[in-house]
């Protein structure tokens, strides 16, 4: 080992180095591995170096004392190796989960249990879960079903799990050849792998994610990727697409072999890890981001999904601020309930932290939470007598099954600080979630931040929008509604800041009757 001079200096909001190294850096808290950036890509450009952020989700750990180590991958250079205190505590810093496991930053941003630090018989129950998965897919299913990404990454390097990655990826191929039929063959799939008794969600039109509890507590999440070809270009979720010809390296499938366990793999092994890693994909590199064709992402988005680059974010939120949230409900609450008939059912859309969810049900109404984010899932259907939903507003199919459910079983829709998280295509699904569900009857009330000269964006500001209630009423007005009450004056954001602009609307959808 050898240690290299650099001058660095570390602060709460990231890393400054003067002379940042072109390999990837890797950060060790108190000896273990915690996360890696490539100051090229992942720094902000300094005229004296490259400061690099702390990743927002390990913001809320920073707070005592802990030794920070950075070196390079195999641990020959260490530029920095000292004591550093964050804050006023004394005590060490504890990246760690609620059950005291270390967690560490994956390649997507995501905190997780890295297999660094899962002991041998959890990382054997989580290779016997990923095998009976693709026993499933292929026996049942009839689909052929291949080890993928990291997994079969690390298990052509070297047989072994790479250490700073924390899930396991599968794939199948596809034999359809236009998005409607690899949907419909993605729902079959999904409607069998649920009959095996697992947990299932549905990530988008061709990828689901199986969720299996390991003995030690942690749940292990198994994504199942399609993959398919049209018009010549090879796609496989997780954003893959390009030049890749299925028929001479992906069929008839193979075997490698991972931490001694044999699996289905593809037939070229290293053509598949030179498509979706690149050319150097034998170098280790924690830091690895995948550089999308945007054009291929364009037709899985339009294809399969809607948009979620907020999500992360989103999940950010919840894990750092949910508990600035009050638990008292809303001022906007309140106002709605006054409004509702006893036994009224509401649909909270945008629920959060379930603040006003809860409190519906407690004036007991029937309530049905829908949110985007698995934070948001998690919390409100831990409330008694709550429905939660997992809905996209950017994801036309999504708001169309919501729609369909609300229609035969209709609820009053209710949106607290919603309407500015959504661009203009998802404001317009929204809408039409209206113009669906209640067109024999109930409201829906909304209440965002407005324009208003010089008003700075509402908290979370890199989340939300000012929007203008004009414009608000035209995209009702377009989507057959009107509007019975709006006003707007003085008001809080979602953390009950004062916010100088707040717009309430109430709005209903005449029956097409009243039309004539």
């Amino acid at each position: 080992m050898t240690s290299t001079e650099i001058t660095a200096e570390i602060t709460a909001e990231g890393i400054w180095l003067a002379e940042p190294p072109s390999e990837p850096v890797m950060v060790h808290f108190d000896g273990r591995y915690l996360w890696s950036f490539t100051p090229a890509r992942d720094g902000q450009p300094r005229a004296d170096g490259s400061f690099v952020p702390w990743p927002g989700n390990l913001v809320r750990f920073l707070d005592g004392v802990v030794r920070i180590r950075l070196q390079d991958v195999d641990g020959e250079h260490v530029w920095w190796d000292a004591e550093h205190q964050f804050g006023t505590s004394t005590e060490r810093v504890a990246v760690v989960d609620k059950e005291g496991v270390p967690l560490s930053v994956d390649k997507v941003g995501h905190l997780g249990r890295s297999f660094l630090e899962t002991p041998e018989e959890v990382k054997q129950e989580l290779l016997q879960a990923t095998l009976e998965v693709l026993t499933v897919l292929r026996e049942q299913c009839d689909a052929d079903a291949y080890l993928c990404y990291g997994a079969l990454l690390g298990a052509v390097r070297n047989g072994k799990m790479i250490g700073h990655d924390s899930d396991v990826d599968v794939c199948y191929y596809s034999h359809r050849t236009t998005p409607v039929d690899i949907i419909l063959e993605s729902y079959r799939i999904e409607r069998i792998v649920r009959a095996q008794g697992w947990t299932v969600t549905r990530m988008s039109g061709a990828d689901i994610k199986v969720v299996r509890k390991l003995s030690n507590g942690a749940k292990c999440h198994i994504d199942i990727f399609g993959a398919f070809t049209i018009g010549g270009t090879f796609y496989q979720l997780g954003n893959r697409s390009g030049d890749f010809d299925a028929a001479a390296h992906l069929l008839p499938l193979g075997t490698v072999m991972l931490e001694g366990v044999e699996f289905p793999a593809p037939k070229h092994p290293e053509a598949m890890l030179s498509f979706v890693y690149g050319p150097h994909w034998r170098v280790p590199d924690p830091s690895f981001v995948h550089r999308d064709n945007p054009f291929g992402v364009i037709r899985l988005n339009g294809w399969l999904r809607g948009f979620r680059d907020d999500l992360p974010l989103w999940n950010d939120v919840y894990d750092q601020r949910a508990g600035q949230v009050q638990r008292e409900p809303s001022d906007f609450a309140r106002w709605v309930g006054e409004q509702l008939a006893p036994g009224d059912k509401v649909a909270d859309l945008g629920a959060g932290t379930g603040r006003d969810t809860r409190w519906f049900a407690e004036q007991g109404h029937d309530v049905r939470a829908v949110d985007f984010s698995r934070r948001s899932f998690a919390r409100t259907r831990r409330i008694d007598g709550v429905r939660s939903d997992q809905t996209m507003f950017n994801e036309l199919r999504r708001v169309l099954i919501l729609g369909t459910r609300l229609a035969r079983d209709p609820h009053h829709l209710y949106a607290r600080e919603l309407l500015g998280c959504l661009d203009e295509a998802a404001r317009a699904n929204l809408f039409k979630l209206g113009s669906m569900s209640l067109r024999r009857g109930g409201s829906m009330f909304l209440e965002f931040s407005a324009t208003l000269a010089g008003a700075l964006p509402p908290d979370p500001g890199h989340l939300v929008a000012r929007l203008d209630p004009d414009r608000v009423a035209a995209e009702v007005a377009a989507s057959g509604g009107r509007i019975d009450y709006r006003e707007t004056a003085e008001g809080v954001d979602m953390f009950d800041a004062p916010d100088p602009a707040v717009c309430r609307m109430r709005i209903t959808w005449p029956h097409p009757k009243e039309n004539h």
